[in-house]
């Protein structure tokens, strides 16, 4: 079972996202918040509403157990470019590119791990 949440247009750039998406890839639910919590900048803080957006889903939605949960999946995309001009030297305009993101969080629960046995004591499954 996963749970998703997705923040779309986001006023950042990519490339300033995407070093604090690769920090708590992987990483269990309470741990990656904790690292987002302690990284500065803004990009940190847009990644952890995130976060905290899909764990959300997941106990609510899904009535799953937060302390099961890691982060499976994190990205960053490129949303839509919005083009500005700014007024240059000798009537020239110089564009201005206001880069937007879209986040996406996934979450899943551990597996448990389980140790199967064959029946009739033989690995093969043979008896005898």
């Amino acid at each position: 079972m996963e749970a998703k949440a997705i923040a779309k247009y986001v006023r950042m750039s990519p490339s300033k996202l995407k070093p604090v998406t690769d920090l708590v890839r992987g990483k269990d639910l309470n741990e990656a918040l904790t690292i987002l919590k302690f990284t500065p900048g803004r990009g940190a803080e847009l990644v952890e509403k995130v976060v905290q957006s899909a764990a959300a889903n997941a106990e609510n939605n899904f009535d799953m157990n937060p302390d099961e949960l890691y982060v499976a999946e994190v990205y960053a995309n490129q949303g839509p470019t919005m083009k500005r001009f700014r007024a240059g030297a000798q009537g020239r305009a110089s564009m201005i590119l206001k880069r937007t993101s879209h986040i996406g969080v996934t979450l899943k629960e551990k597996a448990a791990k389980t140790v199967e046995t064959v029946e009739g004591g033989q690995p093969d499954g043979s008896e005898g």
